[in-house]
């Protein structure tokens, strides 16, 4: 596999373009006394998209992403964008991290030193590790795929062979969102090659046989809130399967109705009590804005979630996850899972629940969360 370095240079012209469109907004109406129930509020957007037109200093972003080791590798006819920061110390245990969406690498900025050098920041250096950082097909600086397939369990594919070409045979890996749902399929395919899985969220497609036992009440329960979630908070899972290229032309087209609309889950899905503020710095949440913007890459990211629906996670009777498995438990997230309907397919080794975060634990969280990652697998790698 040839691998070749990769930094981040977006032309002044689609910057100027951008700081343009962002000036030439056309606002909508909205209802008087309008709440953030009806979507993104007018009122906070149009100071977000200030910020952006006018303050947002995107060379700063870039070059500090620039700071961290990134490549592109040619795996199964895609050009893929990952970070690889080798760890500081010695002995260092490979790490695979995927995000999902509405993030994106940007994600796991904070997180990639806390994990590769610990000892920098008040640490363990005996707890260091490589971290790669793919951005997935169609999100980010990786290729767009041109053809219906490429589904999460395909992308495990290609994770494994990504992490074959650099060396790696055995190897821990974490996710949370899609990130969850390419982990736990690259860990049923190469048991034998993953020493560890750490999640932060549950697969959503996730269908463990149910024959052995009856559900509890927590996962009667948990379900329930999952299945109400579907026409609230996770109501974009359904438009993004039905109808992906029917949005992606406005999203696409106008960096207000890209940043509403993935400013909105961040909100909707984050510890932030309602006040982004709280839980993230306006740079962080328009640099991933911004990559989905001079990428061109909503439309290809989110139609994952039509091409998902082919390859949902079903267990058979007697199927189950083999390698060991850690779980953060975050409490602003969407759902939070009991630990009974996880042991239906994983084992279950390592059981968190932290004080803050949400959804974007490697954002809002991120000493916490590369805390956790780095206690589950200090005994396994």
């Amino acid at each position: 596999m040839e691998v070749r370095p990769f930094r981040i240079a977006v032309p002044d012209a689609d910057i100027a373009d951008l700081r343009a469109r962002l000036v030439r907004t056309r606002w909508p109406d909205e209802v008087n006394d309008a709440e953030w129930s009806y979507g993104a509020l007018e009122s906070w957007l149009k100071g977000a998209l200030d910020y952006w037109a006018y303050d947002f200093d995107w060379r700063a972003q870039e070059a500090a992403i620039n700071v961290l080791p990134q490549f592109k590798a040619r795996i199964d006819g895609l050009d893929i964008q990952f970070i690889h920061a080798r760890g500081r110390g010695q002995s260092p245990r490979p790490l695979l991290i995927s995000h999902g969406w509405p993030g994106s690498f940007v994600e796991m900025l904070d997180i990639v030193p806390l994990l590769a050098d610990p000892a920098a920041f008040g640490g363990d250096a005996a707890d260091t590790f490589d971290v790669i950082v793919p951005s997935m097909p169609g999100y980010g600086f990786s290729d767009r795929p041109t053809a219906p397939g490429m589904t999460p369990k395909r992308i495990a594919g290609m994770w494994a062979d990504l992490m074959a070409g650099l060396g790696y045979d055995h190897y821990g890996v974490q996710g949370g969102d899609w990130g969850a749902t390419v982990s736990t399929w690259l860990a049923l395919a190469h048991p034998e090659r993953i020493g560890g899985i750490h999640l932060n969220w549950v697969p959503g497609s996730l269908q463990p046989d149910l024959s052995e036992r009856a559900l509890s009440a927590a996962e009667t329960a948990f379900l329930d809130r999952m299945r109400t979630n579907i026409g609230g908070v996770s109501s974009h899972t359904t438009i993004h399967a039905a109808r992906p290229q029917t949005l992606a032309y406005g999203l696409n087209d106008s960096p207000a109705g890209l940043a509403a609309w993935l400013l909105d889950k961040f909100r909707a899905i984050s510890d932030c009590d309602g006040d982004l503020s709280t839980a993230f710095a306006m740079d962080a949440l328009l640099t991933n804005v911004a990559v989905y913007w001079f990428t061109g890459t909503i439309g290809s990211s989110i139609r994952l979630y039509r091409e998902a629906q082919t390859s949902p996670l079903a267990f058979a009777p007697g199927e189950r996850v083999l390698p060991p498995l850690g779980f953060g438990l975050f409490p602003g997230e969407v759902a939070l899972p009991p630990r009974e309907w996880l042991e239906r397919v994983y084992d279950v080794r390592h059981w968190s629940e932290m004080p803050r975060g949400g959804h974007f634990a490697a954002m809002e969280q991120p000493a916490a969360l590369a805390a956790d990652i780095a206690a589950f697998f200090r005994p396994l790698l």
